[in-house]
């Protein structure tokens, strides 16, 4: 699908060994859309971000959509499905269910955003080898999870974690015992499918988890993950999906110089900034709840019950509108700003 003045820019900021920057890779070749690339440090500092668009939010991937940029995986989801809607010739995330059923959407990205990324993951990534990491890389990844890393404790817990993994793929294994070719029975991969496959996918990297994957216990779900990782590739192989890999301050010049979503989409709901104590325009900071604790201050745009939107501004004066899901962040005034904007 070539770019055409009436589809914004898109940019990826990333690093090849996220996993979570491959989720969002894999929903960006699912829904066919062409974008550029950067590419970040594994560790802070990114000034590519924190400087040149004054977003401080640490964890990667992050995505630019025209003027807009949003964090968050699960979000980034969300947003792809609306700025570029079926409708439009775009493929779905949210395919109906075989048999002329309905699509199945809230619960998708329940299922996605607290079972995949935050029950299956952080088993995944609690087999990591720390002691073959360099101590800058340990200590960017002590301070992101708010807590010292032992390696050595890491080690000696893991055949613990292995037992919980195995729970979780018996559990993947029931699901599509039935022969179902996608996790809910839908006509296409959706949501759920590119979601609950990136850890897998990753997991199987891993030599101490080799072991797990044994298809005579496994069958369905070892097929399943092969089958999304061979489709994921096909779909992604039928056109130029990555235009170019550029460097930060070009993409800092594409973000500034396209236009931004029209707030009133995302709107802003006056009972929701009761709620929390903000107003409209009003400088917040929005902060992680679980990890990577580093709060991102900008004024306050749009706000609703899944998303907010803050102005966010660089050192050269660069200003982008910044997304953040509701879910799992909190949104405070910010009494240390001065107003730049």
């Amino acid at each position: 699908m070539a770019l055409t003045p009436k589809i914004p820019n898109v940019v990826l900021y990333h690093y090849d060994a996220s996993p979570f920057a491959t989720k969002v890779k894999n929903l960006l070749a699912v829904k066919q859309i062409p974008h550029y690339r950067v590419e970040v440090s594994t560790t802070l500092p990114r000034p590519d971000l924190a400087d040149r668009l004054g977003v401080t939010y640490r964890r990667i991937p992050v995505l630019a959509i025209g003027r807009d940029v949003y964090c968050d995986s699960s979000l980034i989801a969300t947003v792809l499905e609306r700025r570029f809607p079926p409708s439009e010739g775009y493929s779905t995330l949210f395919p109906a269910r075989k048999g002329g059923g309905k699509a199945d959407t809230g619960m998708v990205k329940a299922l996605c955003t607290f079972y995949a990324d935050r029950a299956v993951f952080p088993l995944a990534a609690e087999n990591l080898p720390y002691r073959k990491f360099t101590p800058e890389f340990v200590n960017d990844r002590s301070a992101w999870l708010g807590k010292k890393i032992d390696p050595a404790a890491m080690e000696a817990n893991q055949p613990v974690v292995k037992g919980w993994l195995v729970s979780h793929l018996t559990l993947l294994e029931e699901q599509l015992a039935d022969g179902r070719e996608w996790l809910l029975d839908t006509e296409t991969p959706s949501l759920a499918d590119i979601t609950v496959h990136f850890p897998w996918a990753w997991m199987q990297q891993f030599r101490s988890l080799r072991d797990l994957f044994d298809r005579a216990k496994y069958p369905a779900s070892i097929a399943w993950i092969t089958r999304t990782s061979e489709y994921i590739a096909k779909i992604g192989s039928q056109q130029k999906l990555v235009l170019e890999n550029i460097a930060g301050a070009q993409a800092a010049e594409i973000i500034s110089s396209s236009a931004p979503e029209d707030p009133r989409t995302v709107g802003f709901d006056e009972g929701e900034a009761a709620r929390l104590g903000i107003k409209q325009g009003q400088y917040v900071s929005v902060t992680p709840s679980d990890n990577g604790k580093i709060p991102t201050v900008g004024k306050l745009v749009s706000l609703n019950r899944e998303e907010v939107a803050i102005e966010t501004q660089g050192t050269s004066g660069i200003s982008v509108f910044c997304h953040f899901p509701r879910l799992n962040f909190v949104i405070k005034p910010d009494g240390g700003i001065k107003g730049k904007l």
